[in-house]
């Protein structure tokens, strides 16, 4: 007898239907065969399944079985299969009479049949709503977390058992009620707040442009100025996620198993690898690709301190993503694409000893080593970072007064960078932008007019600096930022201005 169940695959971001088919011979030896190239742990599913189906009370037919997977030329991996699968076995021997075609089914079972979470929850019910699937039937530990997804029945499901009982209409599973969240996250605590950090006007300065407008920015200074504490503090005042903006995140940190009890993330990421994070580590892939850090940062923040120090492969890896939002991971079995619209947040010292400049303590490293240092980050890198300052070590003086109370914190510069962001989003609302960092060049001459003197100005700025193409829009992309954070709806001399002091104090960057 044959029987048909529903699942789903999770592949890159996007989920697809799999037919799960199960056939029980009359005739031939007791055997259990799963084809459709499932990977080592699918292939074990048979055992988990046939313990699973005894420890509920059902009977495991000792007869030849076939589970066909299909599409057959797609891989498959993990083992959310088993609850469709044992569903297929009870059907095609009888044992549960239902009509299943409007569901889908995704979970792990345990050897005594209890069903356990699985990756990619958010990505299935999202999969089930689009393909017009009325039901869907997943772990209960993943229920919150499909609940976001509206117009669609999500069935919590504890044990094989009691789907069995559900769908042979004996002990009915209620369906979990839809998740209402708010885009608003303003009462959210953080572990480090910029109150705390003495000085260092200047830089929060810039950080606070770099968050208004999603741009990437660059510290450099001596060790011990504050770089990484400053770094460390700018997701207190990032602006708060949309609620499109939350999805799109929720479902990287669901296939990636990183949610945990949370239904949704709430909050801007806030990834910081060690400088000998690999390639596949940073960017994504694998036999079977998984994201990287640069795409779980995705709405958030990719920090990467001692920046020189991570392998030069590595960074030159982030070039073609900082530029284009989004990774491709190519394989022989196919190419999967993940978003990656990151801010960059990098530190490094200005030297290996980290004193070059500095004028309390003086620089023991020799030219060639100095140079060699600086030469660890290629030019063009450096040309697709928007924001470069220079982070001063902080004077005793400032160290050792009083907290008198005049130092700004991170809430009321986030309400800034709040009303700021809120003028881009209103901007943008009939494009699929979210920020002024996103601005194409052609977006930039519809979004950003300049006045005849803010085009002198950059005109003698492009030949005194040496400023690249690239530059020069990115220039004006953070012109507009900074305008915006004024409240003004034009860009003014002034805010060209700002925005090229933030270039490298270099006469070129190649």
């Amino acid at each position: 007898m044959l029987a048909k169940v529903i699942s789903a695959a999770v592949i890159g971001l996007e989920a697809v239907p799999i037919e799960v088919e199960v056939d029980i011979a009359s005739m031939g030896l007791p055997s259990f065969t799963i084809v459709g190239l499932p990977d080592k742990s699918v292939d074990e599913a048979k055992e988990r399944v046939r313990s699973a189906i005894k420890n509920t009370g059902a009977e495991f037919p000792a007869k030849k079985i076939t589970v066909n997977l299909a599409p057959a030329d797609l891989p498959k991996e993990g083992a959310s299969y088993d609850l469709p699968i044992a569903l297929g076995i009870l059907m095609a021997s009888g044992q549960l009479v239902t009509d299943a075609n409007d569901a889908i089914f995704t979970g792990e079972l345990s050897l005594d049949g209890r069903v356990r979470s699985i990756n990619g929850a958010l990505n299935q019910a999202i999969l089930a709503k689009d393909k017009k699937y009325k039901r869907l039937f997943l772990p209960s530990e993943n229920a919150r977390e499909a609940a976001i997804v509206t117009k669609l029945d999500i069935y919590p499901v504890s044990t094989l058992k009691e789907i069995y009982q559900h769908l042979a209409n004996l002990t009915a599973i209620k369906p979990i009620k839809p998740l209402r969240f708010s885009s608003q996250n303003s009462n959210t605590s953080f572990e480090y707040d910029m109150r705390e950090i003495k000085g260092q006007q200047q830089t929060k300065r810039a950080l606070e442009i770099a968050a208004a407008g999603g741009h990437n920015i660059l510290m450099k200074g001596p060790p011990g100025a504050g770089k990484t504490l400053l770094a460390r503090s700018f997701p207190s005042i990032l602006p708060d996620l949309t609620f499109d903006e939350m999805i799109e995140v929720t479902k990287i940190y669901s296939i990636a198993g990183l949610l945990g009890k949370d239904a949704m993330v709430k909050t801007r990421p806030f990834r910081s690898p060690h400088h000998t994070t690999s390639l596949v580590g940073l960017i994504g892939g694998g036999s079977h690709p998984k994201p990287g850090e640069i795409t779980l940062a995705h709405r958030g923040v990719l920090f990467l301190d001692e920046f020189p120090e991570f392998p030069r492969s590595v960074l030159e890896s982030l070039r073609q993503p900082i530029e284009d939002n989004i990774v491709s991971v190519s394989r022989s079995k196919g190419k999967v694409t993940f978003p990656a619209k990151f801010m960059l947040v990098a530190a490094q010292n200005p030297c290996p000893c980290g004193y070059l400049g500095d004028k309390q303590k003086p620089c023991s490293c020799a030219p060639s080593q100095i140079l060699r240092y600086q030469k660890k980050v290629s030019g063009p890198l450096l040309d697709r970072i928007d924001i470069h300052i220079e982070v001063p070590a902080v004077k005793v003086e400032k160290l050792t007064e009083a907290d008198s109370g005049s130092i700004e914190d991170s809430k009321s510069i986030r309400k800034r960078v709040q009303a700021a962001r809120n003028k881009q989003i209103k901007r943008y609302k009939k494009s699929n932008i979210a920020s002024n960092a996103e601005l194409t060049n052609r977006d930039i001459k519809v979004f950003c007019a300049l006045t005849e003197e803010c085009v002198n100005l950059l005109r003698v700025a492009v030949s005194k600096m040496n400023l690249s193409g690239r530059s020069y829009y990115r220039m004006i992309k953070l012109a507009r930022t900074i305008a915006d954070l004024e409240g003004n709806s034009e860009i003014k001399p002034n805010h060209i201005a700002e925005a090229l002091q933030y270039r490298p104090k270099t006469d070129s960057l190649y």
